[in-house]
């Protein structure tokens, strides 16, 4: 590590940098959005990003087809039991409020919450067989 630092190589990937700052963000408007998707975003960065940023956590725009929003929380987010309340009495209201194409919103896993998902259930199992 002290090597890395002495280099004066960079500490982050310029891709890495670029996605932290915003330049590259999920929630970021691209041209080739429709109004809707864009819409969604706007709400997602503007309203929703920053409470739940205040607790923690991220919320990230993943897609929207089929008039549901799927979206993935990260940081304190992922792991709070009050996360799937959030994800419906919040996010899914504020969204539908505001995006009539919006029908409700879902949680997008990667391999690490199932895995991480299936332990917690394990674990619920022993201790409540006990």
């Amino acid at each position: 590590i002290q090597d890395h630092f002495a280099s004066n190589a960079p500490i982050l990937l310029e891709e890495a940098n670029e996605a932290a700052t915003g330049a590259d963000a999920p929630t970021q408007v691209l041209d080739s959005d429709s109004d809707t998707v864009a819409m969604i975003k706007e709400l997602l960065d503007s309203r929703i990003r920053p409470f739940v940023q205040e607790d923690g956590g991220d919320i990230i725009y993943h897609d929207f087809r089929d008039g549901i929003v799927y979206v993935k929380l990260q940081g304190s987010c992922s792991s709070c039991p009050s996360s799937t309340g959030t994800l419906k009495n919040g996010v899914e209201n504020m969204l539908m409020h505001y995006v009539p194409e919006v029908d409700g919103v879902e949680e997008v896993l990667d391999e690490v919450d199932r895995v991480n998902q299936e332990a917690l259930d394990a674990l619920d199992a022993r201790v409540s067989s006990t």
